[in-house]
């Protein structure tokens, strides 16, 4: 599966925040890592499409994120959720979404900041 960003923003005097928006194809998904250029201390991955809304905060572990969905129900999610990189692996900076949560043909926005 492709992930097009669209748009990838960092405004002027505000260091380390990041914005960007993506838009998935209809070919089978796939984990997508995205470069923030930065280690984020809160991510956010909005689902636009079918309004499910993943969080990770600084201190979670790796692969856990809190979900919300279109209801408004919110639980932890430790199966999926959202990946951040290390230092042991020279990935600092990156943001790995899963496979389970970037369906195809779907718009969704990223927000982090450190």
């Amino acid at each position: 599966m492709t992930a097009t960003v669209a748009s990838n923003t960092q405004a002027g005097s505000i260091v380390n925040f990041a914005e960007q928006r993506i838009t998935t194809d209809g070919v089978a998904a796939v984990d997508n890592t995205f470069s923030l250029g930065f280690a984020p201390r809160y991510v956010k991955w909005v689902d636009l499409t079918n309004r499910i809304m993943l969080e990770w905060f600084e201190g979670m572990a790796a692969n856990s994120a809190l979900r919300t969905v279109a209801a408004g129900t919110r639980t932890l999610d430790v199966s999926s959720g959202i990946t951040l990189g290390t230092a042991a692996l020279g990935t600092v900076g990156q943001v790995t979404i899963k496979a389970a949560d970037i369906p195809i043909s779907s718009v969704f926005a990223l927000s982090a900041w450190g």
